[in-house]
């Protein structure tokens, strides 16, 4: 199939799905851009990005069913555990101590001014309120975490960001194959021993049920937990590897319209009409991504970045061999004025532990690195 026609078929895909909510009639300044009011009458998305750039620091929150593995979010890859016993994290899946005010506290007492949460990542566990699966946490434990994040930032007055797998799915039954990937990235689907008998993709086409499925789960989160400070989405080789199965336009063009001054963020970048680029440790074109990396990065490359890092050294979600090697108040620090001299900001991940509390080391760092600043302010 042709890619005009491919794509064709994948508006009509999304025009199939309907808004849970339809947009507001005037645009309503969020707490979090109040500094900036006089901006955001003139150009909401142009204040958005003014505070994102004035920002500086930010809180990355990596949760779900694969924390209780204890051994990172790719586990289902690399362990190549069967789609069908994955699934059943759900049932012990138990956020007893996530507390989504503490989480804010300590975030805006560290200096940070927004959050990003995992509403949803590779393995296809939602943290918020969707029809479109079951594997949820309301299903789950009966709690919308997304939604209580969402309260305690507007409350406090931090930017919400949510990180949504938009380029990579292990469970949904119409990803595309990695045998079917265009660069050499076989992270698509684990490497099973056996057919899985949920996988049915066949031919191209079906991956519009794909697109359909995230485009109407988008439009629940854009549109049920305003104000958001952005969509970051991922994983990006996931999108290079087969970029003419998405239908990246459209998906940017309903995000905007559900919001003006939303924010939109692709890691380094799918097509140049992303808001800022996330990158880990130095900024720079995706280095496996080839010829369409290299050319986004070159529309990109002036825009706002955003360089991420943990508390876990090597690690970007909780995984138990990390205990007791945590980084410091100043590893932070230093990790701070590293973004800096790239006048970028720095999203940390202090990544919750099974349970859903914050590991009280990461706490008492975190609160130390506020004071720091707060001193260094005079």
């Amino acid at each position: 199939m042709k890619r005009r026609e491919f794509l064709a078929l994948t508006a009509a895909a999304g025009a199939c799905s309907s808004d849970p909510i339809p947009p507001d009639p005037e645009p309503e300044l969020p707490k979090f851009l109040s500094g900036y009011a006089d901006l955001y009458a003139e150009n909401p998305r142009a204040a958005a990005l003014q505070w994102f750039t004035d920002a500086d620091f930010g809180l990355f929150l990596q949760y779900g069913v694969y924390s209780q593995l204890k051994r990172g979010a790719w586990t289902q890859l690399r362990e190549r555990i069967p789609v069908a016993e994955y699934a059943k994290l759900k049932d012990s899946f138990d956020p007893k101590n996530f507390d989504a005010g503490k989480i804010v506290d300590m975030a805006a007492a560290a200096g940070m001014k927004y959050v990003n949460l995992t509403a949803r990542h590779h393995d296809g566990f939602c943290l918020f309120r969707t029809n479109e699966t079951d594997f949820n946490s309301l299903d789950a434990c009966g709690r919308d975490l997304v939604g209580e994040l969402a309260a305690a930032c507007r409350a406090k007055g931090l930017g919400l960001f949510l990180y949504y797998s938009y380029a990579l799915d292990w469970r949904h039954p119409y990803f595309y194959p990695r045998e079917t990937a265009r660069l050499d990235w076989p992270n698509s689907r684990p490497d099973y021993e056996q057919p899985q008998p949920e996988y049915k993709f066949e031919k191209d086409e079906d991956f519009l049920h794909y697109i359909k499925f995230v485009h109407a789960q988008l439009k629940e989160i854009i549109y049920r937990y305003r104000p958001l400070a952005g969509i970051r989405l991922g994983p990006i080789m996931g999108f290079y590897s087969r970029p003419e199965l998405f239908p990246i336009e459209q998906t940017y063009e309903f995000i905007r319209e559900a919001q003006p001054d939303i924010l939109i963020c692709f890691e380094q970048g799918a097509n140049g009409g992303e808001d800022f680029t996330a990158h880990e440790r130095e900024p720079r074109a995706h280095p496996e991504g080839g010829r369409i990396a290299a050319d986004v990065w070159e529309l990109n490359k002036n825009k706002p970045i955003e360089i991420c890092d943990a508390l876990q050294p090597r690690a970007r979600d909780y995984a138990e061999r990390n205990d007791g090697r945590r980084r410091s108040a100043g590893d932070v620090m230093e990790m701070l004025a590293s973004c800096k001299r790239h006048d970028a900001n720095l999203l940390l991940n202090a990544d919750p532990l099974p349970d859903g509390s914050i590991d009280p080391t990461d706490e008492r760092t975190l609160l130390e690195v506020g004071r720091r600043l707060r001193a260094a302010r005079g």
